[in-house]
């Protein structure tokens, strides 16, 4: 026999289905953005009037959070890349104007009519930058916003890739996929991303928790013609991915991407070298297949024990930059590692 509840009990159930399954505060994290919205960006003040509708996106990062958060459609132009877009994404970034794969000028981004312009690295747009400074688009009523994690604990220059103060931790890219989502009024969008990102990178840890202490590594950029490598200081993308895993990074500088001569490097010896995988092509040694082919017959790199033994792993160059691709590579990294057998 059917016994109906009370509809005081009804509400009662309700409220414990919806807390338990994460609604409720998800309801909470997803007010409304109250126009014009103020925040502090990279030592500024940006301030925006409404939810931008055309946007110019320098940095494959930050393009690729703007696709995540289902605002392709706000995207107007697009450049700097380093490889592939992300899977299931193809389409959508088919459709959208790159302006060039690498420095645009002043006058093409401004040619799109933007209201905002999202920011990867201030290399392009901030004090030195080559394409402007953000004062420049500013004064013609056109806020930029820059990725938290290229200037929080972070000294810029003009001359180099930068120096990191403090380590970086994925919390800045949340930072950014959440005031992207507080911007475009995506509130709930944007927690949704960052979740499955921290599932992810949970995962993966998990997956290798026996090779802790275990490893060591370098991550190897790409190098100019006879040049030493660019490899990845302690506290970069390539740090936060190894210290996720329990793995020692031998470079210890706190340069974003210092050179480091290959000898130091084999003095050092690391269990694994993690090759930089892009479709650019600004130095020679950019390309995974120059990588390999030079391991195997430079006169030093060829005998190192990580050579040897095959335990060079490729990466997908934007995972070593600070991005929502970082988790791409502790997830790529930590499956080497298991499928190689390391730190069993």
């Amino acid at each position: 026999m059917r016994t109906s509840i009370p509809s005081v009990n009804v509400t009662l159930l309700s409220a414990v289905v919806l807390a338990a399954t994460g609604l409720v505060g998800r309801q909470t994290l997803a007010a409304e953005t109250t126009y014009p919205l103020t925040l502090q960006n990279c030592g500024r003040s940006v301030t925006f009037e409404k939810a931008p509708t055309r946007t110019v996106s320098i940095g494959q990062s930050s393009t690729e959070i703007l696709y995540l958060l289902g605002l392709a459609d706000k995207v107007a132009g697009t450049a700097l890349w380093v490889g592939p877009v992300l899977k299931g994404y193809e389409d959508v970034n088919a459709e959208i104007d790159r302006l060039a794969d690498n420095d645009p000028s002043f006058e093409s981004v401004l040619a799109k009519k933007p209201d905002i312009i999202t920011v990867q690295f201030q290399w392009q747009i901030g004090p030195e930058g080559v394409v402007a400074k953000p004062e420049q688009f500013e004064e013609l009523g056109i806020p930029v916003y820059t990725s938290p994690s290229d200037c929080a604990g972070k000294e810029n220059t003009a001359a180099s890739d930068g120096v990191r103060h403090q380590a970086f931790t994925m919390d800045l890219v949340y930072q950014e996929i959440r005031e992207l989502a507080q911007i475009y009024n995506v509130q709930e969008k944007g927690e949704e991303v960052v979740a499955d990102l921290r599932k992810r990178e949970e995962a993966a840890r998990v997956m290798v928790a026996s090779a802790e202490g275990k490893l060591s590594a370098v991550f190897w950029f790409s190098s100019a013609a006879e040049a030493d490598p660019y490899v990845a200081g302690k506290n970069g993308a390539p740090g936060y991915i190894m210290s996720a895993l329990g793995i020692e990074n031998i470079i210890t500088a706190d340069d974003e991407w210092p050179t480091v001569g290959w000898e130091t490097i084999a003095k050092a010896d690391p269990t694994i070298i993690v090759a930089g995988s892009m479709e650019r092509r600004r130095y020679p040694l950019d390309s995974l297949e120059a990588k390999l082919n030079f391991l195997k017959s430079d006169p030093v790199a060829s005998l190192m024990p990580a050579v040897k033994n095959g335990h060079v792993f490729a990466m997908d160059a934007q995972a070593m930059n600070p991005t929502i691709r970082t988790i791409d590579g502790i997830e790529a990294l930590a499956d080497s590692i298991a499928k190689a057998g390391l730190g069993q």
